[in-house]
């Protein structure tokens, strides 16, 4: 596994108009995309109220420690370091977005969440806009697969929000098999976004959630995390759609616990990724194998390289860079 020393981040950010045209006529859900897991959670607010996505005892304890349990709550929310443009330029085109409402707050502004509030959205989806229109080859899945705290009006707000930012870059639904890049370059398509919520069934432009399952192991064990990627990869076929493999470890409350000061990416991310980047590396993309991989804090190896060179495995051994 190669290590990824601080300021050494490799520049991927034209990559997909890079690939050779062979891999350009192929469907999109068998090319090998990196994403990140919790892509917003760069940034957290400590002096914003604890999110509702939180248990009520988290929110209890918040309440009694407030600045000090916020603290903790950070290192153990943070599963990414790099902002949406430096995630862009290294590479990444999966973006993991759990969205919330802020209680008492009038009006229907959104914010990343992940236990504590992030940026608004609207900053967030700024920020891609503005790379897609500077690399005008590169797609984007945009999965909002979390919502909380939203009425009907807020889902109105965003969906609203994503036509009025991204316009005619936003790709229709179309069978999953007809979705290739080479298809989204004629169409000047660059954004896919998969909405997990039935108040956008009849939009054209967002994606039903199904088209994008991510199975979640839910452990902090690497072995039987690797074995739930390959059991779920196995199944995929069945559904025909695109597929995002969580190659992340989830904390339990032990594991905050016995980690407390260290947080996330000291504790557990970081002893665990030699191994978790093994079976990446040992991966192979198109029909039955892994079409998006996500990963936390993305720049701690090279992760997002690796993933990408997966794809020449679907080249003739001769047309291999």
């Amino acid at each position: 596994m190669k290590t990824r020393p601080i300021g050494s981040r490799i520049n991927n950010a034209d990559w997909m108009g890079s690939l050779c045209p062979t891999l350009t006529a192929m469907p999109l859900k068998f090319l090998a995309v990196p994403g990140s897991h919790d892509s917003f959670s760069f940034w957290v607010d400590e002096e914003a109220p604890v999110g509702p996505d939180q248990k009520a005892f988290v929110k209890h304890l918040a309440t009694i420690f407030r600045l000090l349990a916020k603290k903790v709550m950070k290192k153990w929310s943070m599963t990414q370091n790099l902002t949406f443009r430096e995630q862009l330029d290294g590479g990444i085109r999966y973006f993991d977005l759990r969205v919330s409402s802020k209680p008492g707050e009038e009006g229907h502004e959104l914010y990343f969440i992940h236990g504590l509030f992030g940026h608004k959205v609207r900053d967030g989806l700024l920020d891609i806009n503005a790379f897609l229109s500077a690399h005008r080859k590169e797609v984007v899945f945009l999965d909002f697969n979390h919502h909380y705290a939203m009425d009907e009006e807020h889902h109105r707000y965003l969906i609203n929000m994503l036509q009025e930012v991204f316009g005619s870059k936003l790709c229709k639904i179309n069978a999953v098999e007809e979705i290739t890049l080479d298809y989204l370059w004629e169409k000047k398509y660059q954004v896919l976004v998969f909405y997990h919520h039935s108040f956008a069934e009849g939009c054209p432009v967002m994606w039903p959630g199904n088209k994008i399952p991510a199975p979640w192991a839910n452990t902090t064990d690497t072995t039987k995390l690797i074995q739930f990627l390959e059991t779920t990869l196995g199944e995929r076929a069945k559904y025909g759609s695109f597929h995002v493999s969580q190659a992340i470890l989830t904390p339990r409350v032990k594991t905050v616990v016995g980690g407390l000061v260290r947080g996330l990416r000291n504790y557990l991310v970081e002893r665990n990724l030699p191994i978790i980047m093994t079976w990446v590396e040992a991966q192979k993309p198109g029909v039955n194998g892994v079409n998006i991989i996500t990963s936390d804090f993305v720049e701690l190896v090279d992760f997002a390289n690796t993933v990408i060179r997966l794809n020449d495995l679907l080249l003739p051994k001769q047309a291999v860079r």
